[in-house]
């Protein structure tokens, strides 16, 4: 067993220090690399072949999840068929440690045949891919964590590093924001934080709500019959006046020994915490969660709409 754990600790260490390695082989070229894709008018093409083209289908989601258009081509596929899917306005990035494999060496003439800029990301600089290349991501590493110096482990590890540096550093490029983001990922719970509205949690037909001369009677049915634990006190144009939950009814039944005389502006409570219907639902969370309620009016500029329950958030897995 503590072979196992020492063993385990040797990988991951050394896959970090491999990594950190990387740093030193960010240069002009990768700059330039950012700028040549940032201001392509077509797609990213990836292409490789083993455990680098999985990692190329790994970049491929990165870069199209934050905003860089990009789809996958297998390295053996290209040549029976695939080019096809490849506009002359494409960049394309070839992945291979090695640079030479038989796959690349006949991929690589044909895709320099289309007037393609081609880019290299490998391990060797001398190799193949990389002298026919245009440009160069170095993604070397000394050796693999395998003990045989075989299986693809830090190199893989270094093409996956370098794939992430070049989408981060297109996405601060496009000054892609949050909703640039939400627009890319709206399931889960990630979308859903983005985009995700008060508006879309509740419904605004006939919402619970009350005049400033209601009974108590008329009020406590009103919070009863729409099950949510509080009614909102407004105008007759809908302007809000203010708020009587459950707790406001526990209240006056504790100062009060008859409230047959009592209307509801005598027992709301002015100025209640509201919230703007097209606020984020993750915000409105917040809010609850700060003054420690249950439930928020929503309001449309001033007139109130409906009320949003800490359940219709928690509901939608947002939190």
């Amino acid at each position: 067993m503590k072979q196992i754990i020492e063993n385990a600790k040797i990988v991951i260490n050394e896959e970090a220090d491999s990594i950190k390695k990387l740093a030193d082989y960010i240069d002009e070229q990768f700059a330039q690399i950012v700028e040549l894709i940032y201001n392509c008018q077509g797609r990213v093409v990836i292409t490789g072949i083993g455990k680098s083209a999985i990692i190329g289908n790994k970049i491929v989601a990165t870069l199209n999840s934050t905003g860089t258009p990009a789809l996958f081509m297998h390295a053996a596929d290209a040549i029976h068929g695939d080019l096809g899917m490849i506009t002359e306005h494409d960049v394309v990035i070839c992945i291979s440690k090695s640079g030479s494999t038989p796959e690349i060496k006949v991929l690589v003439p044909l895709l320099k045949r289309g007037n393609n800029t081609l880019i290299a990301m490998v391990s060797d600089t001398e190799s193949y891919l990389a002298k026919h290349a245009d440009y160069i991501i170095f993604a070397k590493v000394q050796k693999e964590a395998c003990p045989n110096n075989l299986a693809p482990t830090n190199s893989t590890t270094a093409q996956l590093v370098m794939g992430d540096a070049l989408a981060v550093c297109l996405l601060q490029r496009r000054n892609f924001s949050e909703l640039d983001f939400a627009k890319y990922h709206p399931g889960g719970a990630l979308g859903k934080k983005l985009y995700m509205r008060v508006s879309d949690l509740f419904t605004s037909d006939n919402p619970p709500k009350v005049g400033p001369e209601t009974s108590i009677k008329e009020t406590i049915f009103e919070i009863s019959t729409k099950r949510l634990g509080a009614t909102a006190v407004v105008s007759d144009d809908s302007i809000l006046l203010g708020i009587i939950t459950d707790g406001d009814l526990r209240r006056m039944l504790e100062k009060h020994s008859t409230f047959d005389t009592l209307k509801a502006k005598d027992i709301m409570t002015a100025h209640p915490k509201t919230v703007q219907k097209n606020t984020l639902a993750v915000k409105a969370f917040d809010i609850m969660e700060e003054k420690c309620i249950t439930q928020l009016l929503v309001v449309d500029e001033d007139k109130y709409i409906g009320i949003v329950h800490i359940h219709d958030i928690l509901r939608e897995g947002i939190v």
